[in-house]
């Protein structure tokens, strides 16, 4: 079956169910690392936290052409150029191999400097220099996992890559297990053997991916095919990528803004955003998966060059996507007190947690509708303007509304997050209204050359 009718022949749910698997697995896993390790102490936790931070700014970094080479994927196959498509998948592996790197190098022989940057306690530093640079190792095979499992997502094998997250996973927590708490007579290794399964898990993906990437593509990457880069593939996928590591990056730094307002008011405050944020994640995970599914499906549209049914498959998944986000936040808000009762039993975080709950009704579809509008204008090759009103929207409103109304006015946690409720109505409304304007239609990165249906 060719790739253009893998993605034809399966509804929204269809792709949708694995990324939304796929995506729980990696802030489970997150969680669960950290719970395994805080049975050893509270130190080796805090020693974690700066080399987790790195971790996620590299993911950020790589993600950069793992979502370009998605989108220029979707449209070259949606155009029937699935030579040209191949061609993306070993340039992206190559340019995402090379950035890996380049970062893997620099977090290993800088890892002293960045500790002290980070203003690591002096008697944790020894214990976070291990950490550091063990994870450093993986940095690179992660680069290149994560262009193996876009490339594979884009051809509509969604569940081949939510497979191998489950294996990763797996080994990844057995390898905690072994080496945290020494099971069959190993050495109890504390943060080096959380690194070290860390490590390991990563080879076992990459070397997973690439195996499915021959057996579903029929691709054999060689590194020579790798880095013969063409300028204009490249330009294609950072002209999607590029904006969207922005728009990233600049929510991350949002959010440490918006969280150094929320220490003014008190580390009860400040426990409370965390637990919360914590159960929130799994809310925004559905309209994250439903809308890298959308992503998919629209690319492959557009590439086709079948713009109104492009068009009308945004409606149909934003409608879905609100109906499940409403049922699950009234879900989330029903079940609330029983979540935070798992975390603490005080009451002034309870009671404040209550409020945001309350909150997250109106504030968890308005970030359902920025994901899921963001992802479609993405896919058609409008990535530029997303990424303007996000700078414009989290810098200019978000940051101050939460400000005035939670500082200056004195409404505490729940006005801080009044920012974020206006920031993500704002983008998203102003999101539809560009879907709705069908500017995106010049944007498309990919003309068509061959039928879509055509036969390979």
């Amino acid at each position: 079956m060719s790739s253009v009718s893998v993605v034809r022949s399966q509804s929204l749910f269809q792709i949708t169910w694995p990324l939304f698997i796929d995506l729980a697995l990696h802030f489970l896993t997150a969680a669960l690392n950290t719970f395994m390790i805080s049975h050893v102490s509270y130190q080796a936790v805090a020693a974690l936290s700066v080399g987790n931070q790195i971790f996620d700014v590299s993911i950020t970094l790589f993600n950069f052409v793992g979502i370009g080479s998605s989108v220029v994927i979707t449209q070259y196959l949606g155009a029937g150029q699935r030579d040209v498509a191949r061609k993306v998948v070993q340039q992206a592996v190559g340019f995402n191999a090379l950035i890996g790197l380049a970062v893997a190098l620099g977090v290993l022989f800088g890892s002293t400097y960045i500790l002290q940057l980070m203003n690591m306690p002096e008697h944790l530093q020894a214990m976070g220099l291990t950490y550091l640079q063990i994870i450093a190792l993986c940095l690179l095979p992660e680069a290149i996992s994560l262009c193996l499992a876009a490339s594979l997502r884009a051809y509509g094998y969604t569940r081949e890559a939510m497979y191998v997250t489950v294996i990763v996973n797996l080994v990844t927590l057995l390898g905690n297990a072994l080496l945290l708490y020494g099971w069959f007579g190993l050495p109890q290794m504390s943060v080096a053997g959380v690194a070290c399964s860390t490590v390991i898990g990563r080879l076992v993906g990459v070397v997973l991916l690439l195996w499915l990437i021959r057996q579903r593509l029929g691709l054999k990457l060689h590194w020579k095919d790798c880095c013969l880069f063409s300028t204009d593939i490249i330009r294609k996928i950072m002209k999607i990528g590029l904006p969207a590591a922005g728009e990233n990056l600049s929510w991350m730094l949002q959010m440490m803004v918006i969280t150094s307002f929320v220490a003014l008011l008190g580390d009860k405050m400040l426990a409370t955003q965390s637990y919360f944020f914590q159960i929130s994640l799994f809310v925004m995970l559905f309209g994250i998966a439903i809308g890298l599914g959308t992503e998919i499906m629209i690319g492959h549209l557009v590439g086709a060059g079948e713009l109104d049914q492009a068009y009308h498959r945004l409606l149909r998944s934003l409608k879905i996507g609100l109906i499940v986000t409403v049922l699950s936040v009234f879900v989330v808000v029903l079940s609330g007190p029983h979540l935070m009762g798992l975390f603490t039993t005080d009451a002034i975080i309870l009671a404040t947690a209550g409020h945001l709950f309350m909150l997250s009704l109106i504030l968890e579809p308005g970030r359902t509708f920025n994901i899921i509008v963001i992802s479609s204008l993405r896919a058609t090759g409008d990535a530029r303007f997303p990424f303007r009103m996000a700078l414009l929207s989290m810098w200019g409103i978000a940051i101050p509304v939460a400000y005035l109304c939670g500082i200056h006015w004195g409404w505490g946690l729940v006005g801080v997050w009044c920012g974020f409720v206006v920031d993500e109505w704002v983008r998203g409304l102003t999101m539809f209204w560009r879907w709705r304007s069908r500017r995106w239609e010049k944007k498309v990165l990919v003309q068509r050359t061959a039928p879509a249906n055509q036969a390979h």
